[in-house]
């Protein structure tokens, strides 16, 4: 079951998670006293798929997966230089099993995988094999983000602010121990940290704190997200399978592609009433048809792919068409199975609201071909009311600071694979 606190211990505890270190698990401590569930005494017995959280997560009254409160990212370095040697890859295992053993695996103890970026794997002279992995790009002609090259990516979730710390502290501080276990240090370096979190509530409580969000926005207390509506919808989800690789060496894991957004809302909410949000966010077709967040769609947003056969008229209509509906062609295959799991969560990291957003596929080409839909190239190019970044969905109000592109591999294959899988 999901954690609750009031809103003044949630803030804090959010605010520990983004300060991190043994200062921010102290603060914890502090005012957390409940046990943490233990974890397994073999972790071989776990879910051969890292990124299979679904059934470790708890589900919302519409049956939609809630994702873990608290979230870390954890872009890392490798120590050693060249190829990894034996003696590092056996250090990392070490150290990602003690999370098995300390921590069940749920919302309730820890959720957590770890990926490795293209540059990891030229440690070897060779991308890794059947993957399709490619170095991180722009996306848009009117982004820049700096590229997220380091090894790897530990992302570590728990509705519990402490555990985030413990497992940070225990494989990269100064902890000794994580929920009793004996630590082991991970052979490796935090380059870059960033923090997120989701829940309703928890943007509402934060809005005031941040640049980007006007003083006078009214954030809904209901809404998960700081655009005021809410978003992970189990209907357009991919499941876990889909996402999973099905061939070679690396058959089991999946790619993730990580954005790192930040988000300006003034004019979103200065400039748009209900409907327009409504119009902008989902699709023109649900003007009316989304109360308050959203909780009266259920399990599905309620836009479908015969939403973008008719873009350019949409758009000629309504002077805009909506960011969901862009893609809800190019987000399925031809039997109309959703092709990418998404799993963003807010951020409030160096006081600028913004968004991390986690996708996993079975290969990267997936999503830069949904987030190319995004784009509407075609839209802006016939419809003189839509613009790159204007009245094109949520374009305007999001800006690219990072990306990155990461292989997940399978569990048996987590500890630094070489390029042909083996470890």
């Amino acid at each position: 079951m999901t954690r609750r606190y009031t809103p003044t211990r949630r803030r804090f505890l959010k605010a520990a998670v983004a300060v991190g270190g043994t200062a921010g698990l102290s603060a914890c401590l502090d005012i957390t006293d409940e046990p943490v569930p233990e974890g397994v005494d073999d972790p071989s017995t776990l879910p051969a798929r890292q990124h299979a959280w679904r059934d470790a997560m708890a589900t919302d009254e519409h049956g939609n997966p809630v994702l873990p409160q608290h979230h870390a990212f954890l872009y890392i370095d490798l120590d050693e230089s060249g190829e990894p040697s034996d003696e590092t890859r056996a250090a990392v295992d070490e150290a990602l099993s003690v999370l098995d053993r300390a921590y069940e695996r749920s919302s309730a103890g820890l959720l957590y995988s770890i990926g490795y970026s293209p540059a990891y794997f030229q440690r070897y002279g060779a991308a890794p094999e059947g993957v399709d992995l490619p170095e991180p790009r722009a996306l848009s002609d009117f982004e820049s983000p700096d590229f997220d090259t380091q090894d790897a990516l530990l992302q570590v979730a728990s509705d519990r602010a402490d555990v985030v710390l413990e497992a940070e502290e225990a494989l990269f501080g100064d902890g000794e121990t994580a929920n009793g276990i004996d630590a082991v240090a991970f052979p490796g370096t935090v380059a870059e940290r960033r923090t997120g979190f989701i829940g309703k509530g928890m943007p509402a409580e934060r809005a005031d704190e941040v640049d980007g969000i006007p003083e006078d926005a009214d954030v809904p207390e209901a809404a998960k997200l700081f655009m005021g509506f809410d978003a992970g919808f189990r209907g357009n989800q991919a499941t876990e399978e889909y996402v999973t690789i099905e061939d070679g060496p690396f058959a089991g894991g999946t790619t993730k592609h990580v954005s790192h957004l930040q988000q300006r809302l003034g004019r979103w909410y200065g400039d748009n009433d209900h409907d327009s949000m409504v119009k902008k966010l989902f699709s023109t077709r649900l003007v009316g048809d989304v109360e308050g967040v959203g909780d009266n769609l259920g399990d599905n947003s309620g836009v479908v792919p015969e939403d973008i056969e008719s873009l350019v008229g949409e758009a000629n209509d309504h002077g805009a068409i909506g960011h969901a509906q862009k893609m809800a062609a190019a987000n399925r295959d031809d039997e109309g199975n959703i092709r990418t799991v998404r799993r963003h969560v807010e951020s409030t990291d160096e006081g600028v609201a913004s968004l991390h957003f986690p996708s996993l596929q079975q290969g990267i080409s997936t999503f830069e071909e949904v987030r190319e839909a995004m784009n509407a190239a075609d839209v802006v190019a016939e419809t003189p009311a839509i613009r790159q970044r204007v009245n094109n969905g949520i374009l305007r109000y999001i800006f690219v600071k990072h990306r990155g592109n990461f292989l997940v591999p399978s569990r048996e294959q987590r500890a630094l694979p070489r390029p042909d899988g083996s470890v």
